[in-house]
């Protein structure tokens, strides 16, 4: 398996808001860097700094250790991991791969499965901390696959997460990254329900933020996103159509685990009506606006 240097080249596939600060880092630790997305000119800022465009991830594939990816949706993934000219046509030999979408648990394992008959190893490595997190390569990693591989990816994930955690074998990582999705969802309908009470008693939101944000309703959901919320910031941090497939992932697996959560299933219901409304590129704190919490 790869040996970790500076010098090794590490591709990257996937040049969205989380994805485009990721990359730089690579870059910046001084990897040789080739990168791939669909729309070129998301790649202009890393190109100006020396990284090297590919025109299909097989061709990533072709020239990495490494390679990483950072995509949209698990039909994404599949395209990207297992087309005819993705990832694994391509691969080297005993190159380590490593997927931080969020995907399916499945999903991860068949291309674990894959990874493994090329002679590589596979991760499923899904992130939260969304685009400041990224930026500030303070994401929390969640990873799943072989300890082996494990190890061996821990110099490239530090350069980009500074909580990174083995969870298991292939899929576990996705897994953890639903109970993530699970628990935001609950908090921020929290949030958003909260604030409209406030707003509705005729309170000054930003008071009552400051009262509650410190005492045990605190958290990033409260704290950053609420303050967002009360300034009619919905640009987003993490886009609502990406999370309302992270909630349709997580259902499809609680309910195949026959586990009834009702919150989730309500969280879905909710976020599926803001897309509906054509709202589905702005930030998940925009929830607020189905409760009519603007300033």
């Amino acid at each position: 398996m790869t040996n970790i240097t500076s010098a090794t080249r590490v591709g990257f596939i996937g040049l969205g808001i989380t994805g485009q600060s990721m990359a730089g880092h690579l870059l910046a630790a001084g990897h040789p860097l080739s990168v791939y997305n669909r729309s070129r000119d998301k790649a202009a800022a890393l190109l100006g700094k020396g990284a090297v465009w590919c025109d299909t991830p097989g061709d990533v594939a072709a020239r990495s250790d490494v390679v990483i990816t950072m995509v949209g949706y698990p039909s994404d993934v599949e395209q990207v991991w297992l087309g005819p000219d993705g990832v694994l046509a391509r691969c080297s030999r005993d190159a380590l791969l490593i997927d931080m979408t969020t995907s399916s648990p499945e999903l991860a394992r068949r291309i674990a499965s894959q990874a493994a008959a090329h002679a590589c190893q596979a991760l499923d490595a899904p992130v939260s901390g969304g685009d400041v997190g990224a930026r500030e390569a303070k994401l929390s990693i969640m990873v799943g696959g072989s300890k082996e591989a494990f190890e061996a990816a821990l110099p490239i994930l530090k350069l980009l997460g500074s909580n990174i955690v083995h969870q298991g074998e292939a899929g576990a990582g996705q897994h953890t990254k639903m109970c993530n999705q699970i628990v935001i969802a609950s908090t921020i309908m929290g949030v958003c329900e909260g604030l409209a009470y406030g707003k509705a008693a005729g309170l000054d939101l930003p008071t009552v933020l400051k009262s509650i944000g410190a005492g045990a309703a605190g958290g990033v959901q409260l704290n950053v996103l609420g303050a967002k919320i009360i300034n009619g910031d919905f640009a987003p941090g993490f886009f609502i159509e990406h999370f309302l497939k992270d909630l349709g992932i997580a259902l499809a697996e609680a309910q195949r685990m026959k586990l009834d959560l009702p919150a989730l299933a309500l969280a879905r219901k909710l976020y599926t009506t803001l897309v509906e409304r054509g709202l589905g590129r702005l930030g998940t704190q925009a929830l607020a606006q189905y409760y009519g919490v603007r300033p």
